[in-house]
């Protein structure tokens, strides 16, 4: 039984794959996010531990990352920070799967498009992970919809962003994680853009 540690486990695509991952495998999910009590409802469900804490608290997130087998965060903020952090967590526990969610446009890979200052902090947090020596995965969407469907192609690293207009659901940003965590050798050491089928 795979163990996953959801890292701001409240925001709409951790919710999404949540869903998908109760849905469709036997993992065992711990829901880390600030106020844990948003999520109260999840309570009950013996495959769901809810842990209240900011991942910039070193002794929360150490315990929190203790024992998992797969680390997906889903953060924003402070994101170069948060990025450190997770690493640091993961590797004094031994944890090597990391699915770490940024934004298009990091590696100016949008045709036509120079999104600045604005991407700075997922560019720093991607080049935290890339750097890791982790099994990771960065996945890189583009504008996001909450159509209730899963359509969706991806691009690696160094190619053009594939239909950087259109947004793609939060429930196919939610597909490609679950896919990332039930096949293990899929997407390690890439980081995919997310563009809408």
């Amino acid at each position: 039984m795979t163990r996953i540690l959801i890292l701001g486990a409240n925001g709409q695509i951790a919710r999404a794959a949540t869903r998908l991952l109760l849905e469709t495998t036997d993992a065992r999910l711990t829901l880390y996010l600030r106020n844990a009590s948003r999520l109260n409802a999840l309570e009950g469900n013996d495959r769901i531990r809810l842990v209240d804490g900011d991942v910039l608290d070193a002794a929360t997130l150490d315990g929190a990352v203790a024992g998992q087998d797969v680390v997906y965060a889903n953060l924003s903020g402070t994101m170069e920070r948060q990025a450190q952090a997770i690493v640091a967590a993961m590797t004094k526990a031994g944890v090597r799967r990391l699915i770490f969610v940024g934004s298009m446009g990091i590696y100016d890979e949008v045709p036509g498009q120079r999104f600045g200052s604005v991407l700075d902090p997922y560019r720093r947090s991607a080049t935290v992970v890339e750097a890791s020596g982790l099994d990771y995965t960065i996945i890189r969407p583009a504008w996001l919809s909450d159509a209730d469907e899963i359509a969706y192609g991806t691009t690696v690293k160094g190619e053009p962003f594939v239909n950087p207009g259109a947004s793609v659901s939060r429930q196919s940003v939610a597909d490609l994680v679950r896919r990332l965590i039930v096949n293990p050798a899929f997407g390690i050491g890439a980081s995919l853009g997310v563009h809408a089928a």
